[in-house]
Order: structure tokens, then C-alpha cells, then sequence
């Protein structure tokens, strides 16, 4: 059989992350599956195959025992290559194709961002920078393991029992009267208890969201919106990576694209930090008041303020109604306590709660009753002054060590609370790079890339100075400025050189 009446060399890309191999072995697997190439047509030997597709030999020769692995084609010595019979050559118990049958999975750009952050290669005594979370050593698990031993001994069979997909009651006021004094004019049926405010994001796009819906971020924003909106088929628009939010442009995609949500993290921005001032809150509302726009407040570091107290939340200052906010334990207490909160009109909250029921029916009792107990003995202030002091440390020692290591080749914002260093390299430099050398060296972060939701952020990183104390973060500055010099050096090694003028 003629190969090449049915295959075009034009298909391969080399700019592909996946091998060329690959893409051969999966242009003919297909060929092969619908009955284009039958059973018993020869293929051309390798080196035919190779010439055609204007590859290397071995290349031609990999993508054939991919094949051949998967029981698509057999080799008969003496006689050349042929398409085997898919009926005979399944084995006796074949498997089932899970991928087969698999919903589409979204192919961000992300998802190669962070396969090359695990796949980096650390050192036994490897430092994260990456991950944002707080320190382990300053979790209030002296108070939590009192809580829980006085309530495991006068617990009763009924609170072990299901409860209210909106959440443990009493927990859902004594949040309420908190967030009364920030300025929220809620009630408890304004709050729903969450497993994590990730859940609560994961509800809105579930709720208010159809393949096809507009939804504005910011740029650069938080990740794991990026990753919802994105899977519940929304088309992202984004507002540009500016000082202040650009108000004529939002209000452009307002009439242009009627989008259904505005998602932003007004304190302490997830990746740079940024606060938005008050004054811009305020027209930001009134922009939203007057189109009917719903925002979505995503706020998991408002409580971490190393300066001065922020502004008022976007909920607080909310004239119309519109604001749905996000709010997490996690990052202020401990992650794996996954409790989190929304507030949002009631009707919106008991739709929400809907739509949780199909999920998990409700929140961990456990830890909903843990958590009251610790607000109810007035634990968190004290938790949070602690906190507070200890990360104000910290981020001052991981700015000097920049300033000192790390300069002039990375630039980077002061953060006035939250958890990370939003950094910024020298022109030509790339992060995905500058990961690889210092994965070699034992510590990682996360490069811009995996904050926009378009081709942006290329030579930005994240560093987070809350997980590890002063001492290691230090050890991870330095390895990291070490290879941020082994990058430069080899970026201007493969400079041209400028030319020289001759001496007349």
C-alpha cells in the first residue's frame, strides 16, 4: 500500500511538546482504528518511513514499537512490517480503554506548567517556594487538640449524624457576627459553610456558567479560578496587567460581551499582592451597580496585613447586592481543616446549596464543630497577631535576601500582606529556564505563566515566603540566585557578539 496518499508530513510539528514519534505513532494508530490502513497492508521499513516524513531513522523506528506495543502492527523477520488483526491480536482479558471513555479534559497551558515543575529534579533536602501554604509549625494545634479532646468526651450519636448542606448553624453565626464587624450587612442565611473556598468556586461556575459564558479576570490572577472557569467551557476575558484597574475597558467588555461574572481578588491579589484602593473599589461597584454585573470576591488573605489594615471588602462597600464573596480558614489556620465560606444573597446561597448536595451533601461536621470552638473562645485574634508577626518577619528577610542575591537580574513588589513575592526577570530571561536550573538545585516556585489567562507572564514568578522559617527561606534565596546567575551567564553566552569597529 501506498503510505503517503494517506499521510502528510505537514502534520508534524516540531514546536509540539509531544515527541515526533508520538505524533507519527498517533497519526497511524488512527489510520489504523478506522480501518484506513486494514489488516495485513505492509507499512514501508523504516527507513522509508523516515525519508517520507523527512524524520531521523530513529525516530521512524521508535514510532513503530510504540505501535508494536500496542499490538497495532507485528514485524515478520525476512518479511517487513504489516498491520495487524485487531480481533486476534487482543490479549485473553483485554482492559478496559479508560481514555476511551473520559469526558474531554481542558488542555491548558497551565497543565504543561506545572507537569515541568514536578518533573524538575530536587535534591533530598529540597525547598518549595511553589506551594501556598502556611507554616506548619505555626498551626494553633495545642488549642485545637484541647478542643477536640473536650468535645470528643461529651460528643452525642446525633452530631455525628448529616446536617445542614448550608452548614453547622452555629458555626454559620458566629461568622456572620464576625463578618458584621467588617462592615458585611449579613445574616446567617447569607453564609454557607464550603469545603474550602475552592469548593465555593467550583459552585459558582456550576451554577452561573454554561459552555460559551464570558467571565472577566484579571491579569495576572489566581490559578485555580483560571482552571474552573476555564473547564466549565467560559471564554476568559482579560483585563490587562496594570497599576490601576483599567475601568473604560471593563466597562467595554460589559457592553460588548455581557459577561456573567467579574472574578477579582481585591486584598493581597493571588500572585502580586496588589491592593485595590478604596476609591477604585468604589467605582468599581458603581460600574457593576450599573450594567448588573456579579462580582465574584475571592478574599483568603484579607486577614493577613503586615502594615496596615486593608480597605473595606468589595461585601462591606456593596450598594446594589451583586458581590458574592469567597473566604477560607486555610490559609489563616491550616489547610486540611478544608473549611471555607460564601456569602451571597440567600437565594443564591440556597441554590448553591443544590447544587452541593450532588457533591457532598455537606461540609465535615467535625471540623465545622471544631472551628466554632475555636471562635467561640476567642482563639483567632491572638492566632492571627502571631502570624502576622512571624510573616512580617519573614517577608522582610526574603526582600533583603533578593536585594542582595538576586539583583540586578530579578525585580520584585513589597507585598503588604498575603503570602508571596511577585518577581519580575531581566529582559531576555525566561522563568520556564530559570525553574529548570534551579529544580537542579533543590528548590522551586511557580513561573508567571500559570497566572494569565492568555500568553503572558513569561519572564514573572511567585515566590512564597509563609511555608518555611527564616533560615531555609534564606538557603532557598541563595539557590535560587545561583541559578538565576547560571541562567544569565548562559544568556549572554548565546548572545551574538556586538561587532567591533576597526581601529583606522
Amino acid at each position: 500500500m501506498d503510505i503517503s496518499k494517506i499521510i502528510d508530513k505537514g502534520f508534524l510539528s516540531a514546536d509540539s511538546k509531544i515527541p515526533l514519534y508520538k505524533q507519527i505513532a498517533g497519526l497511524l494508530a488512527e489510520k489504523i482504528n478506522n480501518r484506513l490502513l486494514p489488516a495485513g497492508s505492509k507499512l514501508p521499513p523504516e527507513r522509508e518511513l523516515a525519508v517520507l516524513l523527512q524524520v531521523s531513522r530513529t525516530t521512524a523506528i521508535n514510532a513503530y514499537r510504540w505501535l508494536e506495543e500496542q499490538g497495532l502492527i507485528i514485524t515478520k523477520v525476512g518479511s517487513g512490517t504489516y498491520v495487524a488483526d485487531l480481533l486476534t491480536t487482543l490479549p485473553p482479558n483485554p482492559s478496559v480503554p479508560w481514555s476511551q471513555l473520559f469526558t474531554p479534559s481542558p488542555n491548558t497551558q497551565l497543565s504543561s506548567i506545572l507537569r515541568e515543575l514536578m518533573a524538575s529534579a530536587y535534591t533530598e533536602d529540597s525547598i518549595s517556594l511553589a506551594a501556598g501554604m502556611p507554616d506548619p509549625a505555626l498551626y494553633p494545634l495545642k488549642h485545637f487538640h484541647r478542643l477536640f479532646s473536650q468535645q470528643s468526651s461529651h460528643l452525642c450519636a446525633a452530631e455525628l449524624g448529616h446536617i445542614p448542606t448550608e452548614g453547622y448553624m452555629p458555626l454559620r453565626r458566629i461568622l456572620a457576627a464576625r463578618l458584621l464587624t467588617k462592615g458585611y450587612d449579613i445574616t446567617p442565611a447569607n453564609t454557607m459553610i464550603v469545603s474550602g473556598s475552592q469548593q465555593g468556586l467550583y459552585l459558582i461556575a456550576k451554577v452561573f456558567l454554561e459552555p460559551g459564558d464570558y467571565v472577566i479576570v484579571e491579569s495576572p490572577t489566581y490559578l485555580g479560578a483560571i482552571q474552573v472557569f476555564s473547564a466549565a467551557g467560559a471564554r476568559l476575558l482579560s483585563l490587562p496587567a496594570v497599576n490601576n484597574l483599567p475601568l473604560e475597558l471593563l466597562e467595554d467588555y460589559l457592553v460588548r460581551y455581557r459577561p456573567k461574572l467579574f472574578y477579582v481578588m481585591p486584598t493581597f491579589k493571588n500572585p502580586n499582592g496588589r491592593v485595590m484602593p478604596l476609591a477604585e473599589r468604589r467605582k468599581l461597584l458603581e460600574l457593576a451597580a450599573k450594567h448588573r454585573l456579579v462580582i465574584v470576591e475571592d478574599d483568603p488573605y484579607g486577614e493577613l496585613y503586615y502594615d496596615r489594615q486593608p480597605p473595606l471588602s468589595l461585601k462591606a462597600l456593596d450598594p446594589f447586592g451583586g458581590v458574592i464573596t469567597l473566604g477560607t480558614f486555610s490559609k489563616i489556620l491550616f489547610p486540611g481543616l478544608r473549611t471555607g465560606w460564601v456569602t451571597a444573597p440567600e437565594t443564591v446561597i440556597n441554590r448553591f446549596a443544590l447544587a452541593k448536595q450532588y457533591i457532598d451533601l455537606h461540609s465535615s461536621n467535625l471540623s465545622q464543630k471544631l472551628l466554632f470552638d475555636f471562635l467561640a473562645a476567642g482563639l483567632l485574634e491572638d492566632h492571627l497577631h502571631t502570624v502576622r508577626t512571624e510573616y512580617t518577619k519573614r517577608r522582610d528577610l526574603v526582600a533583603g535576601a533578593l536585594e542582595q542575591y538576586c539583583s540586578p537580574h530579578l525585580t520584585f513588589t513589597l507585598p503588604a500582606g498575603g503570602f508571596y513575592f511577585w518577581c519580575t526577570l531581566s529582559q531576555g530571561l525566561l522563568t520556564r529556564q530559570l525553574l529548570h536550573e534551579a529544580g537542579k538545585r533543590g528548590v522551586s516556585f511557580v513561573p508567571g505563566e500559570a497566572f494569565y489567562a492568555d500568553a503572558a507572564g513569561a519572564g514573572e514568578l511567585r515566590l512564597c515566603f509563609a511555608t518555611h522559617p527564616e533560615e531555609r527561606l534564606l538557603a532557598g534565596i541563595r539557590r535560587l540566585s545561583t541559578a538565576l546567575q547560571v541562567l544569565v551567564d548562559s544568556n549572554a553566552g548565546s548572545q551574538p557578539r556586538p561587532a567591533v569597529t576597526p581601529i583606522i
